[in-house]
């Protein structure tokens, strides 16, 4: 008996590629794609609700609002006067307190102020840590004391000096320096000197007078001076003048004007 012919073997051959293609069928393997079972959707529920309860807790409830403010590192500044310029919003959300405002406000209303912390602290407050500038030289005008601090800024007037720092002369007005160097700069350069002062002089300095921008004198307790010259150098003046007034402790007039050749005369 003879076989199939070759035509009916390419008859009763599958296709090549049948198997995949009828596997793509619908119906013809599981889809990868189940409902979520009962335990995710209570989790995910869950998730939702603790996210509502916190966003509540947050700005909606009474918990966590601003019920009081507190000023710390006040010197010259009273806590109420730095609370009242914060004008901090009491009972607002404490999450929603613009701090940078707060801040911005204090500074523009308190010149004293050189700078400022503003906290949130939970669950009730907002902390204010305030640093005050600190005065290094005093300017009369007018029956009146204009504070300057260590950088030249001008930031308060007040009635009476305050105690142990010294008075600012400028007496640069006929000065040909001015030229170049008007009274800001003459200012910062008398605020200059005082920075490099060893402590010991720098406390018994009572006036710094500047004449121009290469004649700044101080004077000392006991009615001694010292011509300092320009602003230059400061720190080897320094130490100049401090080795000289131990080698001629009676001496009255000290010139450090030109630190290389010190010298030293009256008594």
């Amino acid at each position: 008996m003879s076989g199939p012919t070759t035509a009916e073997k390419r008859g009763t051959r599958e296709p090549k590629g049948s198997s995949e293609r009828d596997s793509s069928r619908p119906g013809t393997r599981n889809q990868g794609f189940r409902l979520p079972g009962p335990r995710l959707l209570l989790i995910a529920l869950a998730v939702v609700l603790i996210g509502a309860g916190g966003i509540w807790a947050l700005y909606g409830s009474t918990w966590l609002r601003v019920e009081q403010v507190s000023t710390t590192g006040t010197r010259v500044l009273t806590p109420r006067e730095v609370e009242e310029a914060a004008a901090v919003p009491i009972g607002s959300p404490l999450v929603s307190v613009d701090t940078d405002a707060i801040e911005a406000r204090l500074l523009r209303k308190l010149p004293r102020i050189d700078s400022v912390e503003v906290v949130r602290s939970w669950p009730h407050g907002i902390g204010l840590k305030v640093t005050e500038r600190k005065p290094v030289l005093v300017v009369e005008k007018g029956g009146k004391f204009i504070e300057v601090d260590s950088v030249g800024t001008r930031f308060a007037t007040v009635d009476k000096a305050p105690a142990g720092v010294p008075k600012l002369l400028l007496s640069a007005d006929s000065a040909p320096s001015l030229r170049r160097f008007d009274e800001d700069r003459l200012l910062r350069e008398a605020v200059g000197v005082t920075g490099e002062l060893p402590e010991k002089i720098a406390r018994d300095t009572r006036v710094v007078e500047v004449t121009s921008y290469d004649s700044i004198t101080l004077e000392l307790g006991g009615g001694r001076t010292v011509f300092w010259g320009s602003g230059e150098d400061g720190a080897v003046k320094a130490r100049v003048l401090t080795a000289l007034m131990k080698a001629m402790p009676k001496a009255g007039h000290f010139d450090v004007s030109a630190p290389t050749a010190p010298a030293a005369s009256g008594s």
